[in-house]
C-alpha cells in the first residue's frame, strides 16, 4: 500500500539549489505529486544568519514512517548537512515529515505558520 506523504524542506546555504537537489533526490525513492513555491522565513533561535527558504512536497511511498524518516536524514547528510553544530545553525537543507496518511506528525506545525501555509498549499492545489 501507498503512503502519502507532505514533507517539509527548509535550507538558508544556497537554499534554491539544495531545495532543488533534495526534490531530485527524493524523487528517485518515491512519486512526487505536487511541490508548493518557497516561503523566506526568519530564522529561529540563532538569529544572526541568513533567511531560510522553506517549501514542502506531496509524495507517494511504499516505505513505512521510519524508513522514510532514515531516507530523509540519508538525503540530509548526502546533501552536506553538518549535524556537529547547534540545533538552529545555518544548514544546507532540512527535511521533515509534516503530514503522513493525512495526520499531521511534525509538532512544529502547530507553532510555525509557514508550515500550516506549506501544507495549505499543498492540499488546495
Amino acid at each position: 500500500p501507498m503512503n502519502r506523504v507532505i514533507i517539509g524542506m527548509g535550507s538558508n546555504i544556497l537554499p534554491e539549489e539544495n531545495i532543488r537537489r533534495a526534490i531530485l533526490e527524493l524523487a528517485k525513492s518515491m512519486q512526487i505529486i505536487r511541490e508548493t513555491g518557497l516561503i523566506r522565513t526568519a530564522p529561529i533561535g540563532i538569529t544572526d544568519q541568513p533567511d531560510f527558504m522553506n517549501g514542502a512536497i506531496l509524495a507517494e511511498t511504499g516505505l513505512e514512517q521510519e524508513e522514510l524518516t532514515l531516507l530523509l536524514k540519508n538525503t540530509e547528510d548526502m546533501l552536506g548537512r553538518d549535524r556537529s553544530m547547534p540545533k538552529f545553525s545555518p544548514r544546507t537543507i532540512d527535511l521533515d515529515i509534516l503530514v503522513w496518511n493525512g495526520k499531521i506528525t511534525d509538532k512544529d506545525y502547530y507553532s510555525r505558520d509557514f508550515l500550516k501555509t506549506l501544507v495549505d498549499e499543498i492540499l488546495t492545489c
